[in-house]
């Protein structure tokens, strides 16, 4: 079974990282709004996803990225954060 860390650029600016087994279910969810976390930060894209065949890399990547340095991490090289003025008020 694959396991996908992946990120979201929300309506805010901000970016959303998430772990699950079905990526295609989960995007489906955040799109919907059936997610707490992004109900109200939609709509959203997805920037960035990988797959990991071992669950614990998966979810040991997640809490690096979820970090200081695995937030700068992943606007080096990953996604790049949106720019204050590009971002639309709700």
């Amino acid at each position: 079974m694959v396991h996908y860390v992946y990120i979201l650029s929300c309506c805010d600016g901000e970016f959303y990282t998430g772990m699950t087994e079905n990526l295609k279910r989960r995007l489906v969810e955040h799109v919907n709004g059936e997610n707490i976390a992004t109900k109200y930060r939609r709509p959203v894209k997805l920037v960035y996803f990988s797959g990991f065949v071992n669950k614990k890399l998966a979810i040991n990547f997640e809490k690096y990225l979820k970090s200081h340095a695995g937030r700068a991490f992943r606007n080096k090289h990953l996604a790049e954060p949106a720019r204050r003025s590009e971002v639309k008020p709700r």
